[in-house]
């Protein structure tokens, strides 16, 4: 009888506990190629939090920073997968193919330049494996990219194209920019770099080949943190520059267009939600952005003795002064 009551009372402390206290806390997993967090992680964890999902209560976030080096991240991705976590967060491309490499059963969800043109999912409609989330849709613009260029520069005929050899995207870059350069009578000179380090010796490259202006891979600005280092010798050699990498406008850069991030972010957290609750990636459908946005930099304009066409700036969502 005394058995009896004492199990009866357990139940009844145990019923009265919340019920985040009485699960096991879920882990996500962040791989990132940054050095540490951003806006983005604080959008994508205010989201979650709205979302229910609170670290130190029902979830613990477990970051992985490469600093850069992309070597570094089939590593980290290893570790993610050996702590169990019930999700991948992926930041990137390098980040998505280092994610999939190590687990084909954990749920990642990837934030990547073309998820399907990188050989991650089948068809965004239906993606077929364990990755799902938002397409960023970057090779697509680089056309976009050379038409607001040619708005600043009217004889534009050669531009180069940044891009990251590590990058596996980098390929449908500068496709997607020879694509539009032939539809508008514009040569594009790749100029495809290992290492941070190369970046001064891809400028004389693009000085050798008599470049007129530059668009800048986002990986370097949003991930790597060289938007500033690039904008800096781009504006020394007089070079114009364009980049999907919203932050790149910000730090020196001439101008950005491209997906709204932290937009995209909140989507992110939206999709985690939706995998810690059951939802299975094979047939989640992926999102493409719906919000796009155009930052003029007028002061780097300046320094580079263009003139701003006003009709740049009517459509433009920024103008920085």
């Amino acid at each position: 009888m005394q058995l009896t009551k004492l199990l009866f009372a357990a139940l009844l402390l145990a019923g009265s506990q919340p019920v985040a206290a009485q699960q096991k806390a879920r882990v996500i997993g962040i791989l990132s190629l940054s050095a540490k967090p951003t806006l983005r992680d604080e959008v994508f964890e205010r989201r979650l939090r709205e979302l229910g999902w609170v670290d130190g209560r029902n979830v613990k976030v477990e970051y992985r920073f490469a600093a850069n080096k992309v070597e570094r991240l089939a590593v980290l991705a290893d570790e993610l997968v050996r702590l169990k976590v019930d999700v991948i967060v992926a930041q990137s491309t390098t980040s998505v193919q280092a994610a999939k490499n190590a687990t084909r059963t954990i749920p990642i969800v990837s934030i990547s330049a073309d998820p399907v043109g990188n050989g991650f999912v089948a068809s965004l409609a239906r993606p077929g494996g364990n990755i799902t989330s938002v397409s960023m849709m970057a090779p697509d613009l680089e056309g976009k990219h050379l038409e607001f260029l040619r708005e600043f520069l009217p004889r534009i005929s050669r531009v180069a194209y940044l891009g990251h050899r590590n990058d596996p995207s980098h390929r449908l870059f500068v496709k997607h920019a020879q694509d539009g350069g032939a539809n508008l009578g514009i040569q594009i000179q790749p100029v495809i770099i290992e290492r941070p380090e190369e970046i001064e010796e891809a400028f004389s490259a693009m000085r050798k080949g008599r470049a007129d202006a530059l668009i800048v891979q986002p990986l370097f600005a949003n991930v790597m943190g060289l938007g500033p280092r690039i904008a800096e010798l781009a504006a020394k050699d007089g070079l114009p520059t364009i980049s999907s990498a919203d932050i790149f406008a910000e730090a020196g850069g001439l101008m950005h267009f491209g997906p709204d991030p932290l937009a995209t972010y909140e989507r992110v957290a939206f999709y985690v939600d939706r995998v810690l609750k059951g939802a299975n990636p094979a047939v989640t459908p992926l999102e493409q952005p719906q919000k796009f946005t155009l930052v003029i930099n007028l002061k780097t304009a300046k320094r580079l003795g263009l003139k701003t066409p006003p009709s740049l700036i009517s459509r433009a969502d920024k103008v920085i002064q």
